[in-house]
């Protein structure tokens, strides 16, 4: 019999495809849990944590002074946080940052960056120290609130949440990005949300629209406009998911002789002023702000943005809306509240399922919080008592401590004291002798057994704990409220117009154009719509695809092979006889993705849109205009297939050729009309794909290209049919390309 040295390695055979499963989904575990997410109960990530806790333990609190922000992150990284000093830097830098952070849990002094992106200075010229809404996370931690671990050396413990008497996580918000899934959660006032959590106690069983009356939306540190619908924001608020639209603030300022001037005071969150303004300027040099006159900065410590508009006759609300459009003035802000509950499993809560959350923390730190107090009462009866002994029998006490060897245990068998007590008598200093007042001892005694028999009430009561924690939370409320400088919303609602935004088209001058577009993806605009194309120069291997009449006041619409429309200005095309600019520029196209046709852009038109597998619907012009560069999904394509041709509708009739030389005519009204989808099968193929797709009207007859010759076939009877048969051969004459043009 063979055996092994007991120190000799098992080696297992896996195959790669396990093991590389096994290790990627530990890893996105720990991403998700450790880095990415943030608890539902306390709002904060691990590294945000464990930067308070190293500043608490440094007695950081803000009655007392500023340490060096180096040390703070030695001590993190040191203790508790074992990653680069950089990143845990960047950490207590943001929170830091009044304009970053909503409610700010760190106070710096020193340079912490600015909205315009500069970054903080070093670390060993910053200081730091803890602010009041901190203090609020933390209170309470050393009473036994919370669980603690060891730390990655094991030579010491921090929490694994905080007790939180403050709604951190929706007061300031959380953002991150995990292994196949995120979060995006918007700072909100923490007034608001204290009265939302005060109607939930008195009345759990209330709706969303009822909580909402409470928080009516995000409040960001930068102010700003959110121009929603109500119904919008309920929507958003229940699923857990959605976006939020938000505006600069402007006003404007009257100048002499009937001249004005737009001055924007707040800009939406996360946007870097320097880029705004940069991009704003781009956009006026290169003629895309035909309303706009001129822009300066003239911010100091608040935000002023001066825009001069063109002409007096400018309607300041059109240049807004025309910046609106082109510039992050207007952003969209996610809703994502992809948080980790309480038992450490990633979920997507709705607004109310947060704060239920964060109650039932609450209530669980008010439990072990009273705990913690009763074990203290009852050691400091259990002293008392034995010092009334001490108290009545003070001779005898002093006689046994003298003269016997072991007078503790003489007084314990004496008087039947515990331990305890016994240690309590042998500590008491003899000064205290003139301070053992019997009276003294019994109040104690009396006000402690008082606040026993309420604290196990408390503890055996549901309603009593609800009405502590609605205490505190009105405390918070009174802190942290509207009534306060911070607590005070910034934030505020309107309607966005819509009128006007029609209006900005009709300020672009409408000019004759000819869009070209070349093999590799190149699109310019010449002048006119009788430009000589021949004469344009390419790229070498390049040559001319697309050549399209339009006017500048039109939209071109970009049909691609994922199934996608994307929707570009044509003013916005640049004109000239270069080279033009790659059309991928104006759209998010991935890089195995080509153009399939540029249409211009109809009202009230119809397309027929169609895959290489031959299947294909009926679908609205407008329902295809995209409005962002990630366009449109339109037409979905299953495996190995690619959307492969777009038609106008204008016929009766529909003639389908596949590669297999069989033509097919039936009616255009088999199509169904859909939004989105696979569609219909067009023709039925066997080892074939689609070819070319014709529509016409049955009257002319079908027609197609031969040579320089255009032919045209009256009597369709051969080829009539129903949607999805296979067809038969075409017509003698029909071009070998299978092609109808």
């Amino acid at each position: 019999m063979n055996t092994k040295n007991e120190n000799t390695p098992i080696i297992t055979d896996v195959s790669f495809k396990d093991a590389l499963s096994e290790r990627y989904l530990a890893y996105a575990l720990s991403t998700i849990k450790s880095r990415s997410l943030p608890d539902v109960r306390d709002g904060l990530k691990p590294v945000h944590r464990r930067l308070l806790y190293a500043m608490l333990q440094l007695k950081l609190d803000p009655k007392s002074g500023f340490k060096k922000c180096a040390r703070v992150v030695g001590d993190v990284i040191g203790k508790y946080h074992p990653h680069g000093d950089i990143a845990v830097y960047d950490t207590l830098v943001r929170l830091a940052q009044s304009f970053a952070v909503r409610y700010p849990l760190v106070e710096g002094q020193g340079n912490f960056g600015s909205i315009d992106g500069d970054n903080a200075a070093a670390m060993r010229y910053t200081e730091a120290r803890l602010t009041e809404v901190a203090i609020a996370l933390l209170a309470e931690i050393d009473e036994d609130t919370v669980d603690m671990r060891l730390t990655y050396d094991r030579e010491d413990s921090e929490p694994m949440v905080l007790p939180s008497n403050f709604p951190n996580l929706l007061a300031n918000g959380s953002e991150g990005i995990a292994v196949g899934m995120a979060t995006s959660i918007p700072p909100h006032n923490a007034g608001e949300l204290c009265d939302a959590l005060l109607h939930l106690i008195a009345y759990p069983d209330c709706s969303m629209v009822d909580i909402l009356g409470s928080i009516k939306g995000p409040d960001f540190p930068t102010g700003g406009i959110i121009v929603e619908h109500k119904n919008t924001i309920i929507q958003a608020y229940q699923s857990g998911r959605g976006s939020f639209r938000v505006r600069a603030k402007w006003e404007v300022e009257p100048l002499s002789h009937g001249l004005y001037q737009i001055i924007i005071t707040e800009i939406p969150y996360q946007i870097q002023k320097s880029r705004l303004i940069e991009k704003i300027a781009e956009l006026f040099k290169n003629k895309k702000l035909p309303l706009l006159g001129n822009i300066r900065d003239e911010s100091a410590e608040e935000i002023r943005i001066v825009l001069e508009p063109k002409t007096r006759q400018v309607e300041a609300a059109m240049l807004m809306e025309s910046l609106f459009k082109s510039t992050d003035l207007e952003t969209r802000f996610n809703l994502n509240m992809n948080v980790l509950t309480a038992q450490n499993v990633p979920q997507v809560m709705n607004l109310k399922e947060v704060l239920v959350a964060f109650l039932a923390h609450r209530d669980e730190v008010v439990l072990r919080r009273t705990h913690f107090r009763l074990a203290k009462i009852a050691h400091r009866l259990e002293v008392l008592g034995g010092l009334l002994i001490a108290y009545l029998n003070l001779d005898e006490v002093i006689r046994i401590i003298r003269e016997e060897d072991e007078p503790k245990a003489v007084m314990i068998a004496k008087w039947q004291l515990s331990d305890i007590q016994a240690e309590a008598i042998l500590n008491m200093r003899l000064r205290s002798l003139r301070k053992l007042d019997e009276i003294a001892i019994a109040k104690e005694h009396d006000e402690l057994k008082k606040e026993q028999e309420e604290l196990n009430n408390i503890i055996h009561s549901d309603e009593k704990r609800r009405k502590v924690i609605a205490s505190e939370i009105k405390e918070t409320r009174k802190k942290f409220g509207e009534q306060t400088e911070l607590g005070k919303r910034r934030t505020q609602f309107a309607d966005a117009p819509t009128a006007s935004v029609i209006a900005i088209e009709a300020l672009v001058e409408k000019e004759a154009i000819t869009i070209i577009c070349s093999k590799m993806g190149w699109i310019r605009a010449l002048k006119g719509h009788e430009s000589q194309s021949a004469e344009l120069k390419y790229k070498e291997g390049d040559e001319e695809r697309f050549t399209i009449s339009a006017f500048t006041t039109d939209r071109l619409l970009v049909f691609t092979t994922d199934g996608k429309f994307f929707t570009l200005g044509c003013d916005k095309i640049s004109r000239g006889k270069g080279q033009g600019d790659p059309i991928r520029m104006f759209m998010d196209l991935d890089n195995d993705q080509d153009v399939v046709d540029l249409l211009i852009y109809k009202a009230n038109t119809s397309l027929l849109v169609a895959s290489s597998q031959g299947k294909g619907f009926v679908v609205g012009m407008d329902e295809v205009v995209a409005s962002t560069k990630n366009g449109k999904q339109i037409l979905n394509l299953p495996e190995k297939s690619t959307a492969l041709l777009v038609r106008v509708l204008e016929g009766d009739m529909v003639g389908v050729i596949g590669d297999n030389r069989k033509l097919l005519v039936f009616p255009l009204l088999e199509i169904p009309r859909m939004q989105r989808g696979q569609g219909v099968a067009l023709q039925k193929y066997k080892d074939a794909s689609l070819s070319d797709i014709k529509i016409f009207n049955k009257a002319d007859g079908l027609t197609w290209k031969s040579g320089e010759k255009i032919r045209t076939e009256p009597d369709l009877t051969p080829w009539l049919g129903h949607r999805g048969t296979a067809g038969r051969l075409p017509p003698a004459g029909f071009p070998r390309s299978n092609k109808f043009l």
